[in-house]
């Protein structure tokens, strides 16, 4: 399923212990059409279902398995944000099917997003791109969706349970369904997978805290509906669409307790946070997101070209965590309670061409975004959320948390590939965007607080307006292919990112005059109109997939003019004229013997750097990414299946003193298939390791100006258990 994809099968290593098919494998990540891997002049990466479902049913979850079996991808935290994991150091775009999950609004939760039940394969371009537009700085994941695996009726069961024997709520329960058919001419899959979760317990047997800045996965349940389906008119005409419903929400009533009065918050008395049953909110903490596509492939039609055509559709509303804060209520800083729903609705149009004659092959193409976006604020009952210690929250006013904006892209691009003879070829290609923002008025979030809480009777607005910028993005690379086991690359290629509109306006200084609050001064659309942010990449690649050996290293090194950063007082975005950089290696080796054992490891080198004053100074923590390393050996034998994989995370500091420290986690993997089904046992953390995440560590820093750095404390969890069972028909 989706762009480019539809009704095509592709196929790569289903695992390190399977003699490989070769590089001429087929993907559609890198190029937004099916490209044999041995003809991309870039780091391509794809993970297929055997190596997913080995990791998801011994107990791994997606964002930490994708930065095991990602060489240049962060370590995941493990709440429901991945904010601040990067690739190569910079943000990545990650698709459903070809349909973008990122937005102009900025949320990290592109990968609260699916059940890796559903997923068929993973594939990841590493680095910047500027095929794809904005977002796409530090690589692009495209997740592909399960189809039919065969004709007829066909099935899938899962159960599992996973647990760390830490705590007699220290347990997760999943179970899915899944029910397919394939005839001729037309498929279809319906897939369902469930899950509730149960406390966390970090090494040290003590419950993880909260995550109360981002939210996390503690009591969590979710749902993930899926159905897909097509029709192959002929030979040259086909259709596919697909549809998901995707919940993931809390359900429990145990949470984050901050002492009565809150006074751990405004006293920063850290002795007083614990975990206390009794948590209840009327507004929803968790994500949920409906999802359409509907995709078309006409082969050798208009004078001999591909047309690949996908309209797509998505709606999500974003719940986050009731967070303490301080409003000045007539000189009084009173502490209170509130939380943020964000709402996005996207729509879009994607197609492309292609054609080929001899050794040229060229693709152009069109995409058109529309995007709205909402944000609202719920803020809570101060009466019962002092008397319940930010337990009990219950809604006493509803007001606006962030500007509403409307935002539309139109861009056209056009590659060009070329052989200049066999072994050489060369390629290029140019893409043009235009992006139109409407960013509406708006009153300062915190002056909507005041007034509602009696404190002045009106404020003025933060003007809004439309705002537009147009971007240039080219790419030029060279391949040279010693045969179809080995080539290597050089590339050179822009990427785009552009400030989030809904947290870099709307934040203005204030005077109450009379009982109006007056603006004094803001970031507003007029004063300061938005603007792209370029990327420059260049890489130098190797590969090779001989016999039993596989491997693939890059080096890389991004630079932009500009530098996007967060003011930790207001948490508003901003954007320097600072130089930023990130150079490195990204690499994987992996050596598969015929007797069925396999080994390999695979990592990320990098440095990241900002110039400030003609000196290159190390980027903060915050946004920096630290170099790791992977390891893994296993066996596959007659109907037994062993791994074991360990992550290693090196330190990182930064000028500031700040530091994320380095830590190694391991597991261990056991499959065994009978006839009647396949038992997967899992550990992680096999060996119990105590360590605070990097989600953590970053997150004090954002949250520094706080002066509690152990709310935002969050261990990694201990060692746990898991145990599923698969039954396929």
């Amino acid at each position: 399923m989706g762009l480019l994809a539809s009704g095509i099968v592709f196929s790569q290593t289903a695992n390190d212990s399977v003699a490989s098919k070769g590089i001429d494998d087929v993907v559609i990540v890198a190029s937004r059409k099916p490209t044999k891997i041995s003809d991309i002049p870039g780091t391509v990466w794809v993970v297929q279902k055997e190596k997913i479902q080995e990791q998801a049913k011994s107990g791994v979850p997606l964002k930490e398995m994708l930065s095991i079996l990602i060489p240049g991808m962060d370590i995941g935290p493990q709440g429901r944000t991945n904010y601040g994991q990067n690739m190569r150091g910079r943000s990545a775009l990650v698709m459903i099917d070809g349909v973008s999950l990122n937005s102009i609004r900025t949320i990290s939760r592109q990968l609260d997003a699916i059940d890796p039940f559903n997923i068929e394969r993973i594939e990841v371009l590493s680095g910047a791109s500027s095929i794809y537009g904005g977002n796409a700085t530090g690589g692009i994941i495209n997740i592909i969706t399960k189809t039919p695996s065969r004709k007829g009726i066909s099935g899938e069961t899962e159960l599992g349970v996973r647990t760390g024997f830490m705590g007699k709520d220290d347990h997760d329960f999943r179970a899915a369904q899944a029910i397919a058919v394939k005839g001729e001419k037309v498929f279809g899959r319906l897939g369902v997978a469930y899950q509730q979760n149960g406390g966390v317990y970090g090494a040290d047997e003590n419950q993880v805290l909260t995550d109360i800045t981002q939210t996390d996965l503690q009591y969590n349940q979710s749902i993930d509906i899926l159905a897909t389906g097509g029709y192959k008119f002929n030979n040259k005409h086909k259709i596919t669409a697909s549809l998901q419903y995707y919940n993931s929400k809390f359900n429990g009533d145990r949470s984050l307790y901050l002492g009565q009065n809150l006074s751990a918050f405004t006293t920063k008395n850290a002795g007083l946070l614990e975990m206390r049953d009794g948590f209840s909110s009327d507004k929803n903490v968790g994500t949920e997101r409906f999802m359409g596509t509907v995709a078309y492939n006409g082969n050798n039609i208009l004078g001999g070209q591909d047309l690949y055509v996908q309209f797509a559709a998505r709606g999500e509303k974003l719940g986050f965590y009731p967070f303490p804060g301080n409003v000045n209520l007539n000189s009084v800083n009173t502490a209170y309670m509130s939380s943020s729903q964000q709402d996005t609705y996207y729509s879009g149009v994607k197609a492309l061409l292609s054609k080929s004659w001899r050794g040229l092959n060229v693709t152009y193409g069109v995409d058109v975004d529309l995007e709205k976006f909402e944000g609202a604020q719920s803020v809570y009952d101060i009466a019962k959320t002092m008397s319940s210690g930010g337990l009990v929250n219950e809604t006493q006013y509803s007001l606006g948390r962030y500007p509403t904006n409307h935002s539309q892209s139109y861009a056209g691009y056009a590659q060009v590939k070329y052989d200049i003879f066999p072994k050489l070829q060369i390629n290029g290609g140019i893409r043009y965007q235009s992006m139109n923002v409407k960013v509406d008025d708006f009153v300062g979030s915190v002056q909507q607080t005041q007034v509602a809480m009696g404190w002045g009777s009106s404020a003025s607005a933060i003007p809004g307006r439309k705002s537009s910028y147009n971007v240039t993005l080219a790419n030029a690379g060279v391949l040279y292919k010693f045969n179809e086991q080995h080539q290597a690359w050089g590339t050179f290629s822009q990427g785009v990112s552009l400030a989030d509109p809904s947290k870099y306006y709307g934040i203005g200084v204030y005077s109450l005059k009379g009982g109006n609050w007056d603006v004094i001064s803001s970031i507003n659309v007029k004063e300061q109109p938005l603007q792209a942010v370029k990327t420059n990449q260049f890489e130098v690649g190797y590969r090779i997939n001989k016999g039993g050996l596989r491997g693939q290293i890059a080096g890389f090194l991004s630079n932009s003019d500009k530098n996007i950063t967060v003011d930790k007082k207001t948490l508003q975005i901003l954007v320097n004229d600072l130089k930023l950089r990130n150079m490195g290696i990204e690499a994987e080796i992996s050596y598969s013997m015929n007797n069925g054992v396999y080994f390999g490891a695979s990592g990320l080198l990098i440095k990241s750097e900002v110039e400030n004053n003609d000196e290159w100074k190390k980027q903060e923590i915050y946004n920096a990414s630290p170099s790791k390393l992977v390891t893994y050996i296993g066996y596959n034998v007659k109907n037994w299946s062993f791994r074991f994989q360990s992550l290693q995370n090196f330190k990182l500091t930064d000028d500031l003193k700040n530091e994320i420290d380095g830590y190694n986690t391991s597991d261990v993997m056991v499959g065994y298939r009978f006839d009647w089904g396949k038992f997967n046992l899992g550990i992680q953390n096999v060996f119990n390791t105590d360590y605070q995440t990097i989600w953590s560590k970053r997150s004090q820093v954002l949250y520094s100006s706080y002066g509690l750095p152990e709310l935002f404390s969050y261990k990694g969890r201990g060692r746990t258990f898991n145990l599923s069972y698969t039954f396929d028909f």
